[in-house]
């Protein structure tokens, strides 16, 4: 998913330009309204390797996030279907990511400390 990323929207990571991101990658939702209704529908002026990269992110969030695994799990009792849910799992980690660039910090701050000896 990263190799995607920076391969596809390396000019929009640089920049920090995380809503056009999201209008690239297809997770930005498109709202249609008149005088009387209100529809949100997916985006589809997308490009496709990103959408699809995003699509495989959410999914393995699901799995193995708890986090995204219960948000999901919100939204489908909410009635919304796999891919939407999917996507707005995957918008959410974007906005981490977006966080993360932004206070310029490791995500787990355990990282680069040393394991302790198994000995």
């Amino acid at each position: 998913m990263l190799a995607t990323l920076v391969a596809e929207a390396w000019s929009l990571v640089r920049r920090r330009d995380f809503e056009a991101i999201r209008c690239l990658g297809g997770t930005a939702p498109v709202t249609r309204q008149s005088g009387k209704t209100k529809l949100v529908i997916k985006r589809r002026a997308v490009c496709k390797s990103l959408s699809a990269a995003f699509h495989v992110l959410g999914g393995v969030a699901v799995k193995h996030d708890p986090v995204s695994r219960t948000k999901y799990e919100e939204l489908r009792g909410k009635g919304h279907g796999y891919c939407r849910s999917v996507r707005t799992v995957c918008d959410r980690l974007l906005f981490v990511a977006r966080v993360i660039l932004e206070k310029g910090e490791l995500f787990d701050k355990e990282f680069r400390k040393p394991l302790p000896d198994a000995a």
